[in-house]
């Protein structure tokens, strides 16, 4: 049997218990927001103590979280070394997720398994990467057990509000400096550049009065709905505007949350919406909000007596391919196409993903895991998420695969 066969082989006889690792993790909510994912930290540890993997616990201080809006977090590194020289090769899972939100057929916490298929909130997204890399990692270890270089897990907590306490908190701490990056994603294709996205929030204010003299007030929401106009003829025109990158489209603007008013009988003084522009890899953050912000202040402007504030409340730059991720790419490309038994593209995506934070610390990344071929597919973010466990089995041996060829001697 050759090296890739025997990985395949372990991959196959410890598949059972990869799948309940999987599922223990699906059990423990992560839900953010709140966003109190420590404990799932704490059970992940333990679980992965059990395979003889200690893991660094790495709180973020209590104030921080807060004022990022969560409530704990805790992210995990599990260091292995095998000698001098050779590559330090990172592998990047985020634990947190949106709430499940209505219509579940399924117990979004019951990682029950039906027709092939594992359900729960984060069963795709991402936690079964927590499952193929742990489990890559303990094949490579038992088959090809590398001489030199090292490898690392990162199972950090923040993804949904934008990575700055998960990966970017222990890039600045100086916790962690690999020389490549996997990051959870999906099996049927290689990510290499993904959208950049700006989310802000705009509060629109006029004055409040009585409905039945409406003169007497300014009414906010008529400000918003002139302001919201003004932004949707703008992503109209963001049609015009084409991606080089493969899998991208154009940039787009979202408005999903608007609240204001005290009452029916109420003309509304103060109104708040918040819109989320993605920014294809192509365009300047910068020059993006400056953008947004001079629409919403020329329409303001047109509405006497409104009055308008805006607040960022995340950028997140766009992933752009680095050099060096070249041996990351043709590797998980080639043996995807073997086990998956056809070609895997390497492509962008318009989705944003904390795998940035690894990129503008100079990091060569790409993200790649287990999952279907679309978002859409996996049901992220959706009801009745789901992963396929034969998509699973086999990202599961791409990635060993990949590592063993990674920490080959030179």
């Amino acid at each position: 049997m050759t090296d890739y066969a025997r990985l395949d082989a372990w991959v196959d006889a410890h598949f059972d218990e990869e799948v309940r690792f999987l599922q223990e993790l699906v059990r423990v909510p992560t839900d953010t927001p709140p966003g109190n994912n420590a404990p799932h930290a704490v059970r992940t540890a333990e679980l992965l103590q059990g395979f003889g993997l200690a893991a660094e616990s790495h709180p973020v201080p209590a104030d921080d979280v807060r004022a990022y809006g969560m409530e704990s977090i805790t992210n995990l590194i599990v260091r292995r070394e095998y000698g001098a020289g050779g590559r330090r090769v990172a592998l990047n899972a985020h634990g947190d997720v949106v709430p499940p939100g209505d219509g579940w057929e399924h117990d979004p916490y019951g990682a029950e398994i039906v027709d092939g298929s594992l359900y729960g909130r984060a069963a795709a997204v991402s936690k079964s990467d927590f499952a193929s890399f742990t489990f890559a990692l303990r094949a490579l270890e038992a088959v090809a057990r590398p001489r030199q270089g090292a490898v690392e897990l990162h199972f950090t907590y923040d993804e949904e509000f934008g990575g700055l306490l998960g990966p970017g908190w222990l890039l600045r701490q100086g916790l962690t400096k690999p020389d490549l990056l996997i990051a959870a994603g999906f099996s049927y294709e290689v990510v290499t550049a993904h959208n950049g996205c700006l989310q802000m929030e705009v509060t629109v204010h006029g004055k409040m009065a009585h409905a039945a003299i409406p003169a007497t007030g300014v009414d906010a929401l008529q400000g918003a709905v002139a302001i919201m106009n003004a932004l949707y003829a703008q992503n109209a025109r963001y049609r015009e505007i084409t991606s080089q990158v493969e899998g991208i489209s154009h940039p787009y603007l979202n408005i999903g949350r608007i609240e204001g008013g005290t009452n029916t009988n109420v003309v509304p003084g103060k109104v708040v919406f918040k819109l989320d522009r993605r920014m294809i890899p192509e365009e300047n953050a910068a020059e993006v909000e400056a953008d947004i912000r001079r629409i919403i202040g020329e329409a303001a402007a047109a509405m006497p007596g409104i009055r308008v504030e805006i607040k960022r409340l995340l950028l997140a730059n766009a992933m752009r391919p680095l050099p060096g991720n070249q041996p990351l790419v043709d590797a998980l490309r080639k043996h995807g196409q073997e086990l998956f038994g056809e070609p895997i593209p390497a492509m962008g995506t318009p989705l944003y993903t904390d795998v940035r934070l690894y990129a503008e610390a100079g990091i060569p990344g790409v993200i790649y895991g287990a999952g279907p071929r679309t978002v859409l597919e996996s049901h992220a973010k959706r009801n009745d998420e789901r992963v396929v466990l034969e998509d699973l089995r086999r990202a599961t041996k791409v990635i060993a695969r990949t590592l063993a060829d990674l920490l080959q001697p030179a």
